[in-house]
């Protein structure tokens, strides 16, 4: 893959690359030795179920490099950004944009969701699973008096427990949550998950950290990080979501162990066709496990 010229980079100084491995003629956006290795961490499993913002790649009447590719290759297609964290608790479903979660998930599969925030590319999939029969599956996630349409008002099946509040940890078994707070366009939390063996952040959807959340971050000495990259390098600080410039201060303040890009857009993906990212940062795919 060519590197971006120093000259015309919009790339902060901070970058240093890494190439990304080849299949055939296309590039595959992620490197698959450090989420092989994290893998051995059974107690707790992620599983990014969606990677794509609320466009999706690829985008439905986009002709760009990303779009034909992820169309010629079904493996590097992103659906709306989710997740599946499976510990000795059970498996939470880190918000509900995919739309097949009634098909994906047998009953009782999920013990509990979790929701960052409430515009529609992340609690879709809820519609439908709500008017599902058996038993009530509670949902947590930050205090919204709109919500999204009629979903808190008609639950059915989903049991929304009270509003969670930013820096007040609770427990689901032994996996201590922590919400924090995000900066974006709806109340939003992004949460810290911790184990004996493993301190991993979930934070989208965002623009830059609020201090107090960076704050609280910092004391995590073995922080893995999924974050916001919707935009790749812009020349301007973006309003609503993260640029790769905007994640790489983030990575620059907190040094996380690992960091894994997510709910990217296909600008960002055909950036990733032409530019390497730098050491530490990992670009998530749709089905891949940390």
């Amino acid at each position: 893959m060519k590197h971006p010229k120093k000259e015309n980079s919009i790339l902060c100084d901070c970058a240093q690359h890494v190439n990304y491995p080849l299949a055939g003629n296309l590039a595959i956006p992620f490197n698959t030795s450090l989420p092989h290795t994290l893998l051995k961490r059974a107690t707790m499993k992620l599983t990014f179920l969606g990677t794509g913002d609320v466009r999706q790649v690829p985008v439905f009447g986009c002709n760009c490099r990303a779009c034909n590719t992820a169309r010629q290759n079904p493996a590097l297609r992103r659906r709306p950004c989710s997740a599946l964290l499976t510990t000795t608790y059970g498996k939470l479903l880190l918000d509900g944009g995919i739309i097949d979660l009634a098909e994906r998930f047998q009953p009782g599969e999920l013990s509990a969701i979790l929701l960052t925030h409430y515009h529609v590319d992340h609690v879709q999939g809820l519609f439908h699973l709500r008017w599902g029969i058996g038993e009530k599956i509670p949902v947590y996630g930050p205090e919204d008096t709109q919500g999204c349409a009629d979903l808190t008002k008609h639950p059915g099946i989903l049991d929304f427990q009270t509003p969670l509040e930013p820096f007040k940890p609770f427990y689901l078994g032994d996996l201590k949550i922590t919400p924090v707070p995000l900066i974006h366009s709806k109340p939003t939390l992004g949460y810290l998950f911790e184990s004996e063996q493993r301190q991993l952040a979930y934070l989208t959807d965002t623009v830059g950290l609020p201090e107090a959340t960076t704050a609280f971050l910092q004391r995590h000495t073995e922080l893995e990080i999924i974050i916001d990259c919707s935009e790749p390098p812009q020349p301007s600080p973006p309003r609503n979501h993260n640029d790769l410039n905007s994640v790489l201060h983030i990575h620059q303040t907190l040094q996380p162990k690992a960091l894994w890009l997510t709910h990217l857009n296909h600008k960002m993906d055909e950036w990733l066709l032409d530019n390497d990212l730098p050491e530490g940062l990992y670009v998530a795919q749709d089905g891949l496990e940390v």
